[in-house]
């Protein structure tokens, strides 16, 4: 009996229905594609760093995890000590750059240490870079930006010529000759991380012991692990970003549910006298009422899950090197954030109905 009165109450009046539907469906999609989007960068940016097919990284003392911000402090030289210790097959010596203007990461590299570090490139299109203002692009990057390969493209104020287009996954998405980029921001004979590869996998620790006794107080760290590191508590503000645009989602459908169900009961002020009068406790007042809620919660979610994926199609299909993570864990909590807002708008209109004297509600006009 209860159910089939509230769901006549949430088809009395459909827009307000619909309005609240997609207030909560909006605050569900909020919460998704934020985490999705910050754990979907970083998941995929760990596993182009782990693609790179070394087994140790080697940046300078407090390092961020980030290498976008690693700058290039590190003297080349010492890429020559590392390869004479045991166990280490090869080293790739690599200047990062951030490239404000195409919102990309750029890898200096030199192609031989590389090549013998990573297992080489896979190209697509094109050939291994030549000469000293050659770029090499990866297919992502080449479809998100139009790049034409044999033809050119601007980056820190150059002009590279378009080499090759390279399969995505060997850690940044445009690479360009070493000393090319030392010129270019001013860090000759500098670089930012050494990528070392051991002669075999369980040599690892061995090789890390050395380095650690060789760089004392170095950031050391081996690349299996560099996925699990890659986290929004990684990189400061990122977590309170998150925190924040979470909590905005919640605030909207606290809102939207708050004064949709206040409104609902000064609406039905009459229709609660008459329950009243008929012997209806507070307590099934308030049932009726949060059961509403829940209701108009549940239809918010669905919706919401479906905002969610149009939202990072259309992400994926404008930004193609975008990476958006779903879960199914971060689906509950976004379900449960949704449900429990919506119950705390609408637990004060409905303590408010509860109280209701029937006889004044009978007599409200």
């Amino acid at each position: 009996m209860i159910w089939h009165m509230i769901v006549r109450n949430v088809l009395h009046r459909p827009i307000r229905t619909v309005v609240s539907v997609i207030a909560v469906g909006v605050e569900v999609t909020l919460v998704l594609i934020i985490v999705g989007l910050t754990s979907g960068m970083l998941q995929e940016t760990a596993r182009r760093i782990e693609g790179v097919g070394a087994d140790i990284m080697v940046q300078p003392p407090s390092a961020s995890v980030f290498l976008a911000f690693s700058g290039a402090p590190m003297p080349i030289k010492i890429g020559e000590r590392l390869e004479q210790l045991k166990y280490v097959q090869a080293v790739a010596p690599v200047l990062l750059q951030f490239s404000s203007s195409s919102i990309d990461v750029i890898y200096g590299i030199d192609q031989d240490s590389f090549r013998a570090v990573s297992g080489g490139f896979v190209f697509l299109q094109g050939h291994d870079m030549e000469g000293p203002d050659d770029l090499l692009v990866d297919d992502w990057a080449a479809k998100a930006k139009h790049i034409q390969i044999g033809g050119t493209y601007r980056l820190l104020d150059h002009e590279f010529h378009v080499a090759g287009m390279v399969e995505h996954g060997k850690g940044a998405r445009l690479f360009v000759p070493l000393t090319t980029l030392q010129d270019l921001v001013g860090g000759h004979d500098k670089v930012s991380v050494f990528f070392v590869k051991c002669t075999r996998p369980e040599h690892t620790p061995d090789v890390m012991d050395q380095i650690r006794q060789l760089l004392p107080n170095y950031e050391i760290r081996p690349l299996k692990d560099y996925l699990s590191l890659m986290t929004a508590s990684s990189l400061p503000g990122l977590d309170a970003f998150v925190e924040s645009m979470v909590a905005l989602a919640v605030a909207i459908g606290f809102l939207v549910i708050f004064l949709s169900m206040y409104t609902t009961v000064i609406e039905r002020t009459r229709d609660i006298g008459i329950l009243k009068s008929m012997g209806a406790s507070k307590g099934y007042i308030v049932k009726a009422l949060l059961s509403e809620t829940a209701l108009i919660c549940g239809g918010g979610i669905v919706v919401g899950l479906g905002m969610s994926f149009g939202v990072r199609a259309f992400f994926l299909h404008n930004f193609p090197t975008l990476s958006i993570l779903f879960t199914v864990g971060w689906a509950a909590r976004a379900a449960v954030i949704a449900v429990v807002g919506g119950l705390l708008g609408a637990s004060y209109p409905a303590w408010l109905a509860s109280r209701r004297d029937p006889i004044e509600a009978l007599a409200y006009d």
